[in-house]
């Protein structure tokens, strides 16, 4: 009984002494450090993981770079083999020349449709916004945009045969194109615009589109007159 109560008394006083067994102790160890690889071995594992689809991408776009390029160099092979074994009269052909009379056939087919469809275009858009003033009772108001438009047009004429002076010798007046193209777009988002936008915003374009097609069509006839000039000169 003496010595009972006497651990008893040695286990209350100090519990920090107890006795814990050594198979308890290195299993808690065991544990601890089994927790500790877990913990840094998926870390490991996706720096690996990405590295290696980072390598992959890599390399996957270098060989489909370099297949381009050899397709690219097979086609430029094969082009010169064909022109190599081509025969003599394919080789002298004007291969330019015929290119820019094509491009220049295209153009001339694209201006005479411009030209015979512009005018019908125009006189519709025109008698739809003018019964849009007229219905809003505006329709005194439509000179003034109209005659701001002409001088308008005048300006940039001037303008762009003063920064290019060859225009005046050219074949087709580019600048004229130009401006009719430019003031067309103005002109088609017409029944989209406000109601004062409406009325003067149309009939400013308009004014610029007549005296654009009045140049043209002078234009257009000045081969005529230097041709009879010069006849006359001749005579």
């Amino acid at each position: 009984m003496g010595f009972h109560s006497s651990s008893q008394l040695i286990l209350s006083v100090n519990p920090s002494s107890r006795f814990i067994p050594p198979s308890i102790k290195g299993a808690s160890c065991f544990a601890e450090k089994h927790v500790r690889c877990l913990s840094v071995k998926p870390f490991a594992a996706s720096r690996k993981t990405g590295t290696g689809i980072s390598c992959a991408m890599n390399m996957s776009a270098q060989e489909s770079d370099d297949h381009k390029k050899l397709k690219l160099d097979r086609l430029i092979g094969k082009a010169r083999n064909l022109w190599d074994s081509s025969p003599e009269p394919v080789k002298t052909f004007p291969w330019n020349k015929a290119l820019d009379n094509f491009i220049q056939l295209t153009l001339d087919l694209i201006l005479a449709v411009v030209k015979y469809l512009s005018i019908p275009v125009f006189a519709i858009t025109s008698l739809s916004e003018l019964s849009y003033c007229a219905h809003k009772k505006k329709l005194f108001l439509v000179p003034i945009p109209l005659l701001f438009g002409v001088a308008v047009a005048g300006i940039l004429k001037e303008t762009a045969l003063e920064i290019s002076p060859r225009l005046r010798d050219a074949e087709v007046p580019w600048h004229l194109i130009a401006i009719a193209i430019l003031f067309t777009l103005i002109k088609l988002p017409g029944p989209y615009y406000p109601s004062w936008g409406r009325i003067v915003i149309p009939h400013f374009a308009n004014g610029v589109l007549l005296s654009t097609l009045l140049s043209a069509i002078l234009w257009f006839q000045r081969p005529k007159a230097l041709k009879m000039a010069d006849s006359i000169d001749e005579s």
